[in-house]
């Protein structure tokens, strides 16, 4: 168990093997699917932020990408797939639902290619908003009925980490539930991703774009970091119903791994995070080093 992480099991970094796997876990859930429908879905999505839609350009935020929407369709996946395994039953146009609401989640963050001003960074504050219209405007192109549009943009409303859940409209108490899911996976998959901390100084810079002041530089962003493990253990069990606890029955199911490995990767990072800021003498940075994120912020923005 000791050499099992979750960045093992499959190549994050290729999203043609994070669909593969997404296939193979669909495939697995009781209800009759339909997975070219998601295939398809995902390949738009990809093409998407890759810059190949006439009038949308390709995703510059370098916290919020394909990256991180690939990894959240994933945990999305997983979650549903746990959820089965539960007995918590889904339709599959739901499952669709949920799964496309996972891929554009973040689509907000996309510039509009006669904007050529700053990068996507500046719609932090808005782009969940935009994220919605977006659906409305879009739905087809991702396989998507006109009666799917409210429910998806009420599952996108939920990643609001500023939003009033118990005010949104859900049409149905299956859509409030894949909404919380949604939020769910959207925090799991960032936080447990390897290279999170380095990230954060990225994150860092996307909302200084922004113009959004609650951080000094950085750094802040990283020494505050201890107290947003806390914020989001408090958000799973108070505002989403704490469906991050259906994780473990997918890797039971799936690998005959009898362990959350989300929350094994957050629980290894924060105790690093821990261990790093308590070296006074040194600067944190020097000790995150995974993938030579540190040395592209500093050329780049120092």
């Amino acid at each position: 168990m000791a050499d099992i992480q979750l960045a093992n099991l499959v190549d994050m970094d290729s999203p043609q093997a994070v669909l593969d796997e997404a296939i193979k876990i669909i495939g697995l859930f009781p209800q009759k699917t339909k997975p070219q429908r998601i295939r398809s879905a995902f390949t738009q999505t990809v093409s998407l932020y890759n810059g190949r839609w006439k009038d949308v350009s390709r995703c510059n935020t370098d916290y919020h990408n394909l990256k991180h929407v690939t990894d959240c369709f994933l945990a999305m996946v997983r979650l549903l797939h746990g959820a089965a395994v539960s007995g918590i039953r889904f339709s599959f146009y739901q499952i669709c639902q949920g799964l496309v609401s996972a891929l554009l989640h973040d689509v907000g963050y996309l510039q509009h290619k006669e904007d050529t001003l700053g990068t996507g960074a500046k719609f932090t504050t808005s782009h969940v908003r935009r994220g919605m219209d977006f659906v409305q405007r879009h739905f087809a192109a991702f396989g998507l009925e006109q009666a799917d549009v409210h429910a998806c943009m009420t599952m996108i409303h939920c990643t609001d980490l500023g939003a009033d859940l118990s005010a949104i409209p859900f049409p149905d108490q299956a859509t409030q539930r894949l909404g919380k899911m949604l939020a769910t996976a959207d925090i799991l998959a960032q936080m447990a991703d390897r290279t999170y901390l380095e990230k954060l100084l990225l994150l860092y810079f996307e909302l200084d774009e922004a113009c959004v002041d609650d951080y000094v530089d950085e750094l802040d962003l990283l020494r505050r970091a201890e107290d947003f493990y806390l914020q989001m253990t408090d958000r799973f069990e108070l505002r989403l119903d704490a469906f991050n606890r259906l994780m473990i029955h997918h890797f039971q199911a799936r690998w005959d791994i009898d362990q959350d490995l989300y929350q094994r990767s957050i629980r290894k990072q924060q105790k690093y995070l821990q261990a790093i800021l308590q070296q006074d003498s040194d600067d944190p940075r020097c000790w995150l080093r995974r993938s030579r994120i540190v040395e592209m912020v500093r050329s780049r923005y120092n």
